[in-house]
């Protein structure tokens, strides 16, 4: 269902319809990562993927119009470097251990690590807690800046329209 998602957003010109796509893409990515048992990305990523993000793309839509324009040439050049750095991805991909295999450096290096230090280096009895808010800190707190700079560029756009409508 990702994929036709996907090929879906590929092919459309009107824009409304893309981001409504993107936010049933989102929900979709959310299912994926539910079921990898990974619940507290999959709240965020449907909170922040397909809830702010749809919000805020809507009202950019809002004050851009809702047609894309047709491009004056064949964009051969961006489709061949995205192409390329999909192969990157793919061929880097092969290096990696099999998924959930017991033996990966992450689960013999980190994780055991993460599990016997994580509450005498942070003080933090949740181990989850103790990665995201301390190991990780410096990730989630860039990850909140985003959210909240994208929230006030559009809360800013929408005063900016609001402020023509009442000149007029």
């Amino acid at each position: 269902m990702m994929v036709v998602t996907v090929l879906a957003i590929v092919l459309q010109r009107n824009l409304f319809s893309v981001v409504v796509l993107a936010g049933i893409y989102s929900f979709l990515m959310a299912t994926v990562l539910l079921a990898l048992d990974a619940v507290d990305v999959a709240m965020t990523e449907a909170s922040v993927g397909a809830g702010i993000s749809t919000v805020l793309l809507l009202g950019a839509l809002y004050l851009c119009g809702g047609e894309e324009a047709k491009p004056l040439h064949r964009p051969w050049l961006p489709l061949g470097v995205a192409l390329l750095i999909v192969a990157a991805l793919v061929y880097g991909t092969f290096g990696l251990p099999e998924f959930s295999d017991p033996l990966a450096p992450f689960h013999t290096h980190v994780v055991p690590r993460y599990l016997e230090q994580a509450l005498k280096e942070t003080g933090v009895p949740n181990v989850v807690t103790a990665v995201l808010a301390s190991y990780r800190g410096y990730d989630t707190l860039g990850e909140t800046v985003v959210v909240f700079t994208a929230g006030i560029g559009v809360i800013a756009l929408l005063r900016r329209t609001r402020r023509r409508e009442e000149d007029r």
